[in-house]
């Protein structure tokens, strides 16, 4: 498959980088390398908000000894904006190597709610009216009716079936204290030079750490290769209604959607 567009030039001068300019491994398979800086695209510049917070953890987190966890560093453009074009930029970390395993990932988010829940203590207003499909899927995924008719627009057989079957076995379990949270973490750690995961792309949402982890074994079994029997565990209770609400919002931002796999995993 060919990679996706590279940033442009203009791009490429606002965040003054210098050196050949490659595409990486890792993530969503969209950035590309220049030099010291990860060139990577779909942010806005209403995402600056998150900026001062993700800086200040990466700078926390690299001064712990030992280290835990890691977290890419946010760089600025020469004009001050966080994103240009859509694009946005951190700081390059040489020796990585993307990480697929569970244990791995499913630590890391622990880890990484755990520090965010103690940082940002009130819901961002930024993230309301998010109308890119993965903000858009987020709140369907909460709103029955909302997943429903969204998915009775969309093309793909059997997703208004699969949609509907769901919507039944929902119920209002609670899930734990909602927080800010990475929603897309099993396409997003690496492992440093060292083996301590490294963070990348953090796609932020306000939901329970519940959820989020959900999300990241979800997508470790569909995209990544975990076994299946790694969502034995949540078949039943609040774990169940995690994985369903999971479930929804992957079937409804992805573009598009692979029905069949998410049908084969028999939660409805």
């Amino acid at each position: 498959m060919p990679h996706p567009s590279r940033p442009p030039d203009h791009v490429l001068d606002l965040f003054a980088a210098e050196g050949v300019l490659e595409p990486l491994e890792g993530g969503r398979g969209t950035s590309w390398r220049a030099g010291d800086l990860v060139l990577s695209p779909g942010h806005d510049e209403s995402e600056a908000w998150l900026a001062p917070i993700q800086a200040r953890l990466a700078v926390h987190l690299d001064e712990e000894s030992p280290r835990s966890i890691r977290l890419a560093l946010p760089v600025p453009a020469r004009d001050g904006n966080l994103t240009a074009d859509g694009w946005a930029a951190t700081r390059f970390e040489p020796g990585t190597t993307p990480c697929r395993d569970l244990p791995t990932l499913r630590a890391t988010a622990h880890l990484l709610h755990a520090h965010l829940a103690t940082r940002v203590l009130e819901r961002p207003r930024e993230l309301d009216g998010r109308t890119d499909r993965w903000g858009v899927a987020d709140e369907a995924s909460y709103d029955v009716e909302a997943a429903v008719a969204a998915a009775a627009d969309r093309p793909e057989p059997g997703l208004r079936d699969l949609v509907e079957a769901i919507a039944p076995e929902l119920d209002d379990s609670d899930l734990g204290r909602e927080q800010l949270v990475h929603r897309d973490l099993a396409s997003n750690v690496l492992l440093d030079a060292s083996g301590v995961p490294f963070v990348i792309d953090f796609t932020p949402t306000w939901r329970s750490p519940l959820w989020a982890e959900a999300v990241c074994v979800l997508d470790a079994v569909i995209w990544h290769d975990a076994p299946a029997e790694a969502l034995d565990e949540w078949r039943s209770g609040a774990q169940r209604q995690a994985l369903l609400r999971a479930v929804l919002f992957r079937v409804l931002s992805d573009l598009p959607c692979d029905v069949e796999a998410y049908t084969a995993l028999g939660l409805a």
